[in-house]
């Protein structure tokens, strides 16, 4: 449980980083996210997971 909330606190970090830092930036891509074919954001979304799985394997492996 403890490796979970250190993971979401990273997460929160990361999270809170690019809002204070790149504001303008986030709303640019928000703008954009609706043109995105929900297939291409789907394939993202699954790399990222298997990137995430990957890093952790072997980080903790």
């Amino acid at each position: 449980m403890q490796d979970f909330l250190t993971g979401l606190a990273f997460f929160l970090i990361i999270e809170g980083l690019v809002y204070a830092l790149a504001p303008r930036f986030l709303i640019e891509m928000a703008k954009l996210l609706p043109s995105v074919p929900e297939r291409q954001l789907r394939a993202f979304g699954l790399v990222a997971v298997v990137l995430g799985v990957g890093g952790v394997w072997l980080l903790r492996g």
